[in-house]
């Protein structure tokens, strides 16, 4: 029996409310035949309801046909059918409103709510009628929300367009429910942003889907909506840059918006949703001055509002430069001053036009930019006007409503990024933004009262879908999501899509995939800097991934590969009919994001062996190569499948700013004739003016790592060598070979056969003709303690200790400090949030009382150490606030150490691109043995994701050591 329980959405739209709807393909006592073997119901609607009922009731009866393959009849008359899905908004519908005089059906939970809905079905209820099943809306959208909820459960994606997801066949369909009353979404306004149009949506609406418009235009504008719509979102901020033809200025965008009940709103320098980048011509119009052409500026404004009062708006308020310039001639000490009067002609206009007071007009304000700072610094904000607090571009969000601000009647919102063009670098092609971080941050700003207003930058759409997602069903049930499950909901979605047999491997991949692409992004691989140079291109160089040290390169390559390859055996396993819908929201962004991280790293290994003379050189310009040119093969599959559906939508751009899309330098060496055995080790920066001897990482059987040796040629001719332990205790997978190029060693150690000791060296001899070298292997293997006393505990290996916070041994809490484990974020996958940043700033002069995470290590050294805590760089909450933590050792002195960067100083480019703000204090340990290391909690809110202990053993890489944790 195939059937779906309808839990409302929980893990689709995250609803918790009373009763459940249950669809079925068999049928039952209680059960409404939407499509049996024997009949159809009737779909009604009241023809003097709102155009999105219609519109939606429409929808739902394409998507029973696209389910069952069984046309179902739709009308707007008041007849009876014996089984009728009676659709209508109360106070819009005179069925609907007459059952509920005659007190057949009770919607006082809902009336006068907001987007919210009833489900019922109804015996006999009137003449004619057998059955009914009634979804009826308090407003126009929670009819619509009813109906396109029914369409999710009965196997219609919200994403069954944009990314192509099955819909999954059925022959008949039964509701099994009595009544549902869902609740009220938790944030009022809920939508997106599509920018940075230029090299996706835009360029594929205007070449392939809205052709005959040649732009962005209702056809394109009413795909979008739709997927609003059916993700329970209502609200969208339209394309707004210069390739892009205004919104207002296309006909019939307007109208598409309206039909689909999505309010409009725009970005925030586009006041009274006027896009000043396209719309405003200097030649015509003059300057963009508010001090020297306000008459102007108003003039346009007043006209747009007048276009736009009819329909559902949520109005920016604003006054900033052409697109996202700052104010224009306007001197410092009068910003704030020039911004009040700006905004109050605004509100005068939007009264004027439609006919009510501003205090009852939805207007949004965003201090975005240069205006946070004109905002604290004393500007006087309407307290209807709702404050739409931004990120900085790259997730963190700069200031939230402190205490007096919560009290504001326009309450706040949040204006968030999953997509951005802008310095230090864009990301404008991956959608790498983890859930977790998402959940972190609006859950944050949630708690201070942003619950009217979420915006979301989604760029093209494409690839963001799954981000989109997340954030809308997050946005409708906030309750729903926890530190627990947030990090899994992708892997949720998916596997409901693709199949509960591979839940645990996308919980892999996609874990992995963000992991990675949190350390660094796959556009900011090429390392060098954007926006900040004489021609505004990036120049790239080597990255900070080690090929030396830690095998954090070669590791960072290999789990790419991992999850490729796995992406790759499900997309082949797929039946056909779903592979598309795999290639757009799983393979192609794991897929596109391993081979852009082999091209550049593949591109450094290049440069480094062309500086060693290695004969394996033109080889590995020949791998990056390849790499490039998949990328592009991959992305003209993309763009090809489907007949061409998404033709234009899917590129690297954008080409004027950053390289990363084009071939990185790659050089090449000359070699000599014959053979040339040359050694390489793991651990060895530099070759000169330190040692000759070749000495690896010492081994211990706490951590029980691995080493190799590897042997390349700078000569034309392959070399034959052999290599032999003169210890029993020393494993080669590998004892001879011939190497044209290169060869690796791997060694292991049986610790079973170890002498103990703390100064024991192994030696592995290779000859390759009249050619011998050394390598000396060191062994630290004390008698005592024994990895069994070490089992659980963090321990000094190679001179560092380096600690996952997310596994901690204890912590302390109190009424209103909790530690969590945030899973799914930060560079381990796993990080320690210090608290929930709404909660009190900690009395940290009561150190035995402060809040904590506390994590036992054992070291065999002493003396000072640096301690270096990698945190993510978070922004104080609100002006009151700051972002310290303490870090101490056992009960020795606390440095406290904060995250706070001005936003576009030096250190917040660096700590944005590596998502990450590096806390270094020195500490001292006083002697060997068991310790404690304590992050204490200061300001609540912190989230530390790795901590490493530095005894003078920490060697250049951009992660630092894996966790030596004894297992």
């Amino acid at each position: 029996m195939k059937y779906i329980i309808f839990l409302f959405f929980f893990l689709c739209f995250g609803l918790i409310a009373q009763g459940q709807v249950i669809v079925k393909e068999t049928d039952g006592e209680q059960a409404f035949p939407l499509v049996s073997s024997n009949s159809k119901a009737l779909i009604s609607y009241d023809e003097n309801d709102f155009e999105v009922v219609k519109e939606t009731a429409r929808l739902f009866a394409e998507d029973i046909r696209n389910v069952t393959g069984k046309r179902i009849a739709l009308s707007d008359k008041q007849k009876a059918a014996a089984y009728m899905v009676i659709i209508g908004t109360i106070g819009q519908n005179r069925t609907i409103d007459r059952f509920v005089r005659e007190g057949k059906l009770d919607v006082s939970p809902i009336r006068n709510g907001w987007e919210q809905y009833i489900i019922q079905t109804l015996d006999n209820p009137d003449k004619g009628i057998q059955k009914a099943l009634v979804i009826a809306g308090c407003d126009r959208r929670g009819t619509a929300y009813g109906v396109l909820s029914l369409s999710e459960v009965m196997g219609v994606d919200p994403l069954y367009w944009w990314a192509d997801v099955p819909v999954k066949q059925k022959n008949t369909l039964y509701v099994h429910t009595t009544r549902y009353i869902s609740k009220a979404p938790s944030v009022k306004y809920r939508g997106i942003f599509i920018n940075d149009e230029g090299w996706g949506i835009q360029p594929w609406a205007t070449n392939t889907f809205d052709k005959e418009v040649g732009n962005m235009g209702p056809k394109t504008y009413a795909k979008v909506c739709e997927l609003i719509l059916r993700m329970k979102g209502n609200m969208m901020a339209p394309a707004m840059h210069p390739k892009t033809t205004a919104f207002n200025l296309v006909p019939g965008n307007r109208e598409v918006a309206d039909k689909y009940g999505i309010v409009v709103t725009s970005a925030h320098c586009e006041p009274l949703l006027y896009n000043n980048t396209t719309e405003w011509d200097n030649k015509i119009n003059g300057e963009w001055n508010y001090l020297t052409n306000k008459e102007g500026i108003l003039k346009v404004l007043d006209k747009r509002t007048f276009q736009t009062a009819p329909f559902e708006n949520a109005y920016v308020i604003a006054m900033r430069g052409i697109h996202d310039a700052g104010l224009i001639g306007v001197p410092e000490d009068r910003k704030a001053e020039v911004t009040e009067e700006a905004l109050q002609d605004q509100r005068n206009i939007l009264s004027k036009h439609i006919g009510k007071p501003a205090e009852e007009i939805q207007q949004v304000f965003v201090p975005y930019k240069e205006v946070l700072d004109i905002y604290e610094k004393g500007m006087k904000l309407p307290d209807d006007v709702t404050i739409v607090w931004p990120d900085d571009n790259f997730g963190y969000i700069k200031k939230l409503s402190d205490v007096k601000e919560q009290k504001r009647s326009g309450a706040s919102g949040v204006y968030y990024h999953i997509s951005y063009l802008g310095e230090p670098h864009d990301y404008l092609w991956l959608n790498t933004t983890p859930p977790a971080l998402i959940y972190e941050e609006m859950k944050k700003a949630y708690d201070t009262g942003a619950n009217r207003y979420w915006l979301l930058n989604v760029g093209d759409i494409k690839p963001g879908e799954l981000g989109i997602k997340f954030f809308l069903d997050l946005a409708w049930d906030i309750d729903l999501f926890n530190y627990d499950n947030a990090y899994q909901f992708d892997a949720n979605y998916l596997s409901s899509i693709f199949g509960d047999k591979y839940k645990d491997d996308l919980q892999d991949i996609m874990s992995t995939y963000y992991q990675l692409g949190f350390q660094r992004k796959p556009e900011a691989m090429g390392w060098g800097v954007e926006w900040n140079s004489s021609d505004s291109r990036e120049r790239i160089v080597n990255t900070d991934f080690s090929f030396i040290n830690y095998n954090e390169a070669e590791n960072r390559i290999a789990e790419y590969d991992r999850i490729a390859n796995k992406s790759e055996r499900i997309l082949k396993e797929l039946p056909d009919k779903y592979k598309a819908a795999f290639y757009e929201l799983v393979f192609y962004p794991v897929k596109g994001a391993t081979l852009m991280n082999k091209k550049m790293l593949t591109a450094q290994q290049n440069r480094w062996y062309a500086l060693q003379g290695r004969a394996s050189t033109e080889l590995y310009a020949s791998k990056v190569r390849s790499y490039h040119d998949s990328i592009g093969s991959y992305t003209a599959h993309y763009n090809q499948m489907l007949n061409g559906k998404w033709n234009h939508m899917m590129s690297l751009a954008p080409g004027w700013v950053a390289t990363y899309q084009n071939m990185p330098p790659v050089n090449t060496t000359t070699i000599s004739s014959g053979t040339n055995m040359q050694i390489f080790i793991p651990g060895k920066d530099t070759d000169y003016g330190v040692t000759s001897l070749n000495v690896l990482p010492c081994l211990n059987p706490y951590t029980k790592q691995k080493s190799f040796i590897e042997l390349y040629n700078r000569g034309d001719k392959a070399f034959q060598w052999k290599a032999s332990a003169r210890q029993e205790w020393i494993n080669l997978d590998k004892t001879s070979g011939e190497a044209l190029l290169q060869d690796r060693i791997i060694l292991s150690v049986d610790w079973t056969k170890v002498p103990h000791g703390t100064n024991i060296t192994g030696e592995i001899v290779i000859t390759s003709g009249q050619k011998t070298e050394t390598v000396y292997l060191p062994i630290f293997n004390p008698v005592s303690p024994s990895v069994n006393e070490l089992k659980g505990m963090y321990v000094e290996d190679n001179g560092c200790i380096s600690i996952n916070p997310g596994l901690y041994h204890r912590k302390l809490e109190n009424k209103d400090i909790t530690i969590h484990t945030i899973k799914g974020l930060g560079y381990e996958n796993e990080c320690v949030q210090l608290g929930e940043a709404v909660k009190p700033s900690q009395n940290i002069r009561k150190l035995a009382e402060t809040p904590r995470a506390e994590y036992d290590f054992y070291t065999f050294s002493a003396g000072t150490v640096t301690v270096y805590t990698y945190a993510l760089p978070l922004f104080p909450i609100n002006t009151q606030r700051n972002t310290r933590y303490g870090v101490m050792i056992d009960d020795g002195i606390v440095h406290w150490v904060s995250t706070a960067a001005k936003e576009y100083s030096g250190q917040w480019k660096q700590n944005v691109v590596r998502n990450n703000a590096i806390g270094i204090v020195n500490l001292n340990i006083e002697k060997p043995g068991k310790h404690t290391l304590k992050l204490l909690c200061a300001d609540p809110g912190m989230v530390i994701q790795k901590v490493i202990i530095d005894f003078g053993g920490m060697k250049r890489s951009y992660l630092g050591p894996q966790p030596t944790l004894v297992k």
